[in-house]
């Protein structure tokens, strides 16, 4: 069964670092697309990365400047590099990924189940 596996969420003070990472776990045949997801109390589900097959980045304006996404095809990881954290920061980070299991098979979307990040002093 293929899965996203998040680690890397916590608590950090405002100005503060940390890492995310979303990690496939089973066999497939190809990585597309990742991208970072968050969700605040009271707020919309936002996407806040995405990174593609090529490498190519596009981050919500909020971010931009402060958080890096990148990627290990290798280890089939993406990794989501947090910097300068902001107290409106503070949410449900999940990662999603595009992925094919084999050649035959369509393009699946695959959710991690999310990771806690709070910006707090």
């Amino acid at each position: 069964q293929v899965q996203l596996v998040e680690s890397g969420g916590g608590l950090v003070q405002p100005g503060g670092s940390l890492r995310l990472s979303c990690t496939i776990s089973g066999n497939i045949f190809s990585f597309n697309a990742m991208g970072w997801y968050r969700q605040a109390p009271g707020n919309e589900r936002e996407l806040v990365a995405t990174i593609n097959s090529s490498g190519g980045t596009v981050y919500v304006d909020s971010v931009k400047g402060r958080f890096t996404i990148s990627r290990d095809n290798t280890e089939n990881t993406g990794i989501l590099q947090m910097n300068s954290l902001k107290l409106e920061d503070t949410a449900v980070y999940s990662c999603n990924a595009l992925v094919r299991r084999s050649i035959r098979e369509d393009v699946l979307s695959l959710w991690g189940r999310g990771t806690q990040v709070t910006v707090s002093s």
